[in-house]
């Protein structure tokens, strides 16, 4: 259940963030009248993520059993690929966001209504997206035949927009930085899981070979249903008796890339994001003087 909170509340949270520096932006420099089409913006992406999540959800009871395995094993996969491009992405840029937003958004209004909707649905819908894709397979690698992961998910979820609220209302100061190496470095040991799982799940689809081939088999020393066993499959989609292949490419995809999330980052924000930043000040200070006076 903590591995699919976590899911839910990193990716939660750069939504929430996303729409609170979209918002405040309007709201600060007095054009409120730009807040419905970024509202509508936002109910679309959130909306095409929840039928995205619903379709893979049912559409993919109707296949057969290899069939199933087939498609939940590569989506797992391709979850994998896009949580791992989305972190190394999230902690380059994470202090450098609310000016790539703003830029973006200084370019929508002055284009009009069409632009701003599709600046919000874009800024949102991507995030939607890769959570719906991400949360499908996470539970469906963790499901102990309970609502518990689903639970994990929607605990994170909720945790994230309440969060994000502070955050708008200036309650809340976050190490933006700090937060996304944190917690994307567990996520990376989440999506390790994940993707050992979608290997399973080739391998019962005969896509790949070696499900005979055990690596170890720790079943009596761990039963799937005790409560650490369940807790283990939970917090990193742990399993008791792994084939050879999904260790192996538990461990190809764990190490080197934990090691390159975690290497410093040597490069500055680029000269847009810097110009960018220091329109921000200016404006800010403006404004600022425009309440005293």
């Amino acid at each position: 259940m903590f591995g699919n909170y976590l899911i839910g509340l990193r990716e939660g949270l750069e939504a929430s963030l996303v729409v609170c520096i979209l918002i405040a932006y309007l709201v600060k420099t007095g054009r409120r009248d730009a807040l419905k089409p970024i509202w509508i913006g936002i109910g679309v992406a959130v909306g095409v993520a929840l039928a995205f999540g619903a379709g893979l959800e049912f559409g993919s009871q109707e296949l057969t059993f290899e069939a199933q395995e087939l498609l939940g094993g590569s989506l797992s996969i391709v979850a994998v690929v896009l949580v791992t491009w989305m972190v190394f992405w999230m902690r380059r840029t994470a202090r450098h966001l609310k000016a790539e937003l703003h830029g973006k958004l200084d370019a929508a209004l002055q284009m009009g209504t069409g632009a701003l909707v599709a600046t919000a649905f874009l800024a949102v819908g991507r995030e939607g997206l890769e959570t719906a894709l991400f949360v499908w397979a996470s539970i469906r690698a963790s499901s102990d035949g309970t609502f518990a992961p689903l639970a994990g998910v929607l605990l994170g979820l909720l945790t994230a927009v309440f969060l994000g609220w502070l955050f708008y209302r200036g309650a809340l100061r976050i190490n933006l930085a700090k937060f996304f190496t944190w917690t994307g470095g567990m996520l990376v040991v989440v999506a390790a899981g994940v993707l050992a799982y979608g290997v399973h799940d080739l391998q019962e689809a005969r896509f790949l070979v070696g499900l005979a081939d055990k690596a170890f088999d720790i079943s009596a020393t761990i039963p799937p249903d005790s409560w650490y066993g369940t807790l283990l499959k939970g917090v990193f989609n742990f399993q008791p008796n792994p084939t050879v292949l999904q260790v192996t490419v538990w461990v190809l995809y764990l190490v080197p890339t934990l090691a390159l999330f975690l290497a410093p980052i040597g490069s500055g924000p680029s000269t847009r994001v810097k110009k960018q930043k220091a329109t921000d000040e200016k404006a800010d200070a403006e404004a600022s003087a425009g309440t005293t006076a």
